[in-house]
Order: structure tokens, then sequence, then C-alpha cells
């Protein structure tokens, strides 16, 4: 049975000294087995689809910086969305859904034909996104400023929070979904009540402000002490600012209480006048939003700390028919006592605020008499009313009566 090494299937000693390099005899376990000199491969030099630019390999990857390789790779990656702030930590903005966009086809069906027909049209139209509405440059404005304090302060959530605050039945969500996707908004809290009052909502989030085309909630959220306006659509468009905030405010029940414009209703101008002078010094109580102004200021500030306080993208203005000389001081001295300021204030002494507005151009305008926001929407401006204080007694504007499901 015993096999010389050529019959075994191996090479004779003679053979391996005829083939310098070549396999070698060596044994395991009395087995004979072979060892081969390694073979040098042909380097292939084609490019990867995939293979990012300046890696080794590539024509003139030598000559290429890391960060080249390095920003290729990051590309490729997801990009993740940031996190949102703690209710309590945030400035919380609550905006209704047709607030934000526009929905009067939507409403029609609803106020003609009923909410089972209302949500099956959002049902057979869900994929369509809902043009933009009056309160979607300020969103946007928003997250602009969101991003600027994400990039100098990436640890804080002293960030401004939108939360879509909405009594849709909650099938008509997803139709609001697609479209905060499709216009790449950042708003990740919804609340959908099915047709009950927001108010226990906008509590529980600490609503910093809330936005609502809806009169009549509204009002209720004045009287629960929430900072709130119905917002306007403008009768024309007017471009504005999409890297700087801008918010601009009347004085007289908006940032302050409405003890001044009493005195005006039941007096005259005259005693106003004599009014304002005599109790210069003594600041007014506060307005309803007051308390958003000051949450606007908080932020102003932490670009102040950095130096930025000429390229703060948080832009605010007073905006009062007080008349400078006679009683603008008061107002300035008020500000001041709370520690709080405004960029820019215009004293107009009863003219038309409209056309200082277009000029101005804000985001957004908050005044307590419907005069002076219908006077802000025919020069393209987005004007958001103030339901407060004596000016609503004397005279309530004629709104549209709102159906339970709108918003």
């Amino acid at each position: 049975m015993g096999l010389g090494a050529a019959g075994r299937g191996g090479l004779g000693p003679e053979e391996v000294k005829q083939r310098p390099g070549g396999m070698k005899p060596r044994s395991f376990m009395g087995c004979r087995i072979k060892t081969f000199r390694r073979r040098e491969l042909p380097v292939r030099t084609e490019r990867c689809a995939m293979e990012p630019p300046g890696t080794a390999g590539a024509p003139g990857a030598a000559g290429r910086p890391w960060d080249e390789a390095k920003a290729f790779y990051d590309n490729l990656t997801p990009k993740k969305k940031p996190k949102s702030p703690k209710p309590e930590n945030a400035i919380t903005i609550a905006v209704s859904s047709r607030a934000l966009f526009r929905m009067e086809e939507e409403q029609k069906i609803y106020n003609e034909q009923g909410v089972e027909a209302y949500v099956k049209y959002q049902l057979d139209h869900e994929n369509e996104p809902f043009l933009p509405g009056a309160a979607f440059p300020f969103v946007k404005a928003l997250e602009a400023v969101n991003t600027q304090l994400r990039e100098l302060y990436p640890d804080s959530e002293e960030l401004f929070d939108i939360v879509l605050m909405t009594n849709n039945h909650a099938q008509v969500g997803v139709r609001l979904i697609n479209s905060i996707n499709h216009y790449d908004l950042f708003i990740e809290r919804f609340c959908m009540t099915g047709g009950n009052s927001p108010i226990g909502y906008l509590k529980a989030y600490h609503t910093n402000l809330y936005l609502s085309s809806d009169a009549e909630k509204v009002s209720g959220a004045i009287e629960e002490g929430i900072a709130a306006a119905t917002i306007f659509s403008p009768s024309k468009d007017l471009e504005v600012s999409e890297k700087q905030l801008r918010v601009a405010f009347d004085g007289d029940a908006v940032l302050f209480s409405d003890e001044s414009e009493q005195i005006v209703k039941a007096h005259g101008l005259d005693m106003f006048f004599e009014h304002e002078k005599a109790h210069e010094n003594n600041p007014l109580a506060q307005g309803p939003l007051k308390g958003f102004l000051e949450a606007l200021g908080k932020l102003q500030k932490k670009f102040y700390s950095k130096g930025l306080r000429m390229e703060c993208p948080i832009r605010t203005y007073l905006v009062t028919a007080r008349s400078a000389a006679s009683s603008g001081a008061r107002a300035l001295k008020t500000l001041r006592s709370w520690g709080l300021e405004t960029d820019e204030a215009l004293f107009l002494a009863g003219a038309p605020k409209g056309p200082l507005l277009k000029k101005i151009r804000p985001h957004i305008f908050f005044d307590d008499q419907m005069f002076h926001v219908e006077g802000a929407k025919e020069m393209g401006t987005v004007a958001a009313h103030v339901p407060y204080g004596v000016a609503q007694k004397h005279k309530r504007p004629l709104q549209e009566k709102q159906p339970q499901n709108s918003k």
C-alpha cells in the first residue's frame, strides 16, 4: 500500500529543488501537507461608485484633504431632526390648523354638508398638502430663530416650541402631518381635540401664545389668562424676512392694561392727556401679551450675550396711536420698569398704522381694535386681534360665528 512521493500526488525532493520558492514538504500528524508561496494579485484601480473622494486608491487621492471624505460620508447619513424641548423650558406657540393652513374649501364643506362629508373629503385628499395660511410665515420665522439658537447653545431648551392645536377629528391628522412634512416644518406636538375646548391643553403646555382663526376660542383663552389673538390673512401678499423674526405690538390693551383707554372712552382725549402726564412715573398694569414680549426679550438677550445685538434674528416694535410728547413717556417708562424694551417705538398720534407696518413688514402685528387690524390687512400685513379691554365692550367687532369643528 506504500506509495512514493510522486505516487501520493506530491513532489519528490529533487523536484522541489528544481522549483525554488515552490512548495516545501511539511507534515502534521503524520500527513504531508503543502505550503505555497503567496502570489501577488493585480491591484484593482477602478473607483467604486460609493467610494468617497480623496481616499486611497482614487486618482489624486494624496492631494485631497480628509475633510472632503468626511463630508462625503456625512451626506450619506440621514439627518436627524432636533429634539423637541420640554414644555416647561420652551416658549410654546400654539397654532390652530386654520391659522397655519388655508382651509376655506374644507370649511365650506363642513358648513354646508356636515362633519361626515368634511372628514371624508379630508381622507380623500390627505395626500394633497394644504396651502400656507396666515400664521405660516410667522412659524417659519420662529424656526429660523431656533436654528440659530441651537448653533449658539446646543444643549439649551430655551427655544420656540410650536404646537398644532386643533379640534379637528383625529382622522384629519394624516393630512395635517403630510402638509407639515411637505413644507419641512418642525412641529412634533399635535393636539386634536375632536370638538372639545383647547383651553385645558393650552394650560398643560404652558402656552405663551395661542393663535387661532376662531374668535370665540381666542376670547375664551384670554379670559383664562392665556395670551391669544385671532389671526387674519392680509388682503395682499407682502414679502417678509426669512432670517429675522419681526413682531409688532400695539400698546394699550395689548402690552399694557386698558386703564388709559378707559379714560379716553369715559372722559375724552383732553382728560386722557392730563391723566397720563400726572401718572407718567406710575407704570401701567400689564396687558395680555406682556408675557410674550418678555419671552421674546429673554431670547434676544441670549444673542446679545454673544455680541450679536445688531445681528439678532428677533426684532420687536411698539406701534401705538399715542403721541410721543403728551403720552409716550409713560409707555416707555412702563416697559423700563418691567425690565423690557422694544427695538423700535413708533408713536403715531392717531395716524393710520397700515403704512408704517408696510414699511416694517412684521410677521405679525397685534392690536385690540379691529379698525387698526383691518387697516394693517389692507396694506398686506398679517394682523391679529386681541379681544381685551374696554374697546371690546363699547364696540364688539362683527365676526362670523364659527362652527364647533372649525379651528
